[in-house]
């Protein structure tokens, strides 16, 4: 046995005080990772009464947890201290003292009923779904979401299908029932501010309630990792007035409006057709032929699905809300605008003096290089060679310049 030398002694404290050291930097870090200011994804914050349900319940759980994680750290400093090893030798063991033991049977049982009663309660709230006032469909895909209006008297009267993507629309005040599946993976719905996450799980649906208290824009994300660009995989909820939500409904069944001839637009819907139309749709989009142009996504992308573009401009995201079509100033003018103002700053939609025009080039120019995506045929054997998400195009720079022109015309 080797024998305890000062020496010993010393390094053994050197390394005592370097872990606590560490153990105390990490908490910090921890603590000052987890602060932030107006973040638009924050859980203390919210803005429904959905979202106020799980936050009252966080105050009921969070003030039982800390003051049982005060007395366990605390009766665990007490025993370090008292109990530390000192170089005496192996205290004499005891046990089976049945009054502790059932204390402290009882009192973790107590605690366990305190937190499933509200937590129970609570869960039986938000799965409510009797009072309902709009129905909307939400679907993941590797990597963005599509958003569905079927026909219905709710959302204040849809007679038309509406298809959108990132962004879902609604109107404050209204009970929404998202009814959630997807095409490929596991996905995981989640707008922090409204309610709490759910997963969408290929070939089930599930359902979970929206309601803001106000008009504004509020944002989420994917939170069930499901593959390369997970982390891209975002979207938002925008909230609005009844009169601004009407204007926005009967704008996304609107006619289809050509572009005039002889324009740059003009040239930008023969490319769009040419090399964009065998995945996106976009609605009332005739050929030269005069037949209307039907997007085969089932047959070009693995999860049978793509964008639907018809009214791109009026939202103010891309790429599964991965990036902005707004500027920075205008995207403030949208994001920061007081709560009666959202709607209309909105419904203003996305015009050449606020593009992004940087961002969606960077976009048209090479997808994949912006955003992760398994687009190589070669190494997709598994997809039968089809892409998950979109690739490169080979698109000029010419038909960059032709396609942009389109695109902000479709609004």
């Amino acid at each position: 046995m080797q024998a305890v030398t000062p020496t010993t002694t010393v390094k053994s404290v050197t390394s005592r005080v370097r872990i606590a050291r560490l153990s105390a930097v990490a908490v910090l870090a921890a603590a000052v990772a987890g602060c932030a200011q107006d973040a638009p994804q924050d859980t203390w914050d919210p803005a429904g009464p959905n979202a106020q349900k799980i936050h009252s319940l966080d105050n009921v759980v969070y003030a039982i947890a800390g003051v049982v994680g005060v007395i366990v750290f605390a009766v665990l400093s007490v025993a370090f201290w008292k109990f530390r090893d000192r170089g005496q030798p192996i205290p004499e063991q005891s046990h089976g003292k049945p009054a502790l033991e059932i204390v402290l049977t009882i009192i973790p049982a107590m605690i366990l009923i305190g937190v499933a009663i509200p937590s129970v309660s609570t869960l039986m709230a938000l799965n409510k779904t009797d009072d309902t006032e709009c129905i909307i469909n939400v679907t993941g895909q590797q990597w963005w979401w599509e958003v569905d209006y079927p026909v219905q008297e709710g959302c204040g009267g849809i007679d038309e299908p509406i298809v959108t993507s990132g962004q879902m629309v609604i109107e404050a005040g209204t009970k929404v029932l998202v009814r959630g599946t997807s095409r490929d993976v596991i996905h995981s719905w989640w707008i922090p501010r409204l309610n709490g996450k759910r997963d969408m799980v290929p070939g089930r649906v599930h359902t979970v309630r929206l309601e803001a208290d106000e008009p504004g824009i509020y944002a989420g994300q994917c939170t069930e990792f499901c593959g390369l660009s997970h982390a891209n995989m975002r979207m938002e909820v925008v909230a609005m007035e009844p009169d601004d939500f009407a204007a926005w409904k009967a704008n996304q069944v609107e006619a289809y409006v050509a572009p005039e001839e002889g324009t740059l637009a003009a040239e930008g819907e023969s490319t769009f057709v040419a090399q964009c139309s065998r995945c996106h749709q976009v609605d009332g989009l005739t050929d030269n032929d005069g037949e209307l142009v039907i997007a085969r996504p089932d047959q070009n992308v693995w999860s049978g699905a793509a964008p639907n573009l018809t009214n791109l401009m009026t939202r103010n995201t891309f790429a599964g809300a991965s990036w902005d079509l707004l500027s920075n100033e205008c995207r403030a003018d949208v994001w920061e605008a007081d709560s009666a103002d959202v709607g209309a700053a909105y419904l203003e939609g996305v015009s050449e003096s606020c593009l992004n025009e940087v961002e969606l080039r960077e976009w048209l120019r090479n997808a994949p290089a912006k955003k992760p995506m398994y687009t190589d045929p070669e190494s997709l054997e598994e997809t039968n060679g089809l892409p998950r998400g979109m690739p490169y195009l080979a698109l000029s720079e010419d038909q960059i310049d032709q396609l942009i022109a389109y695109l902000l015309e479709r609004k």
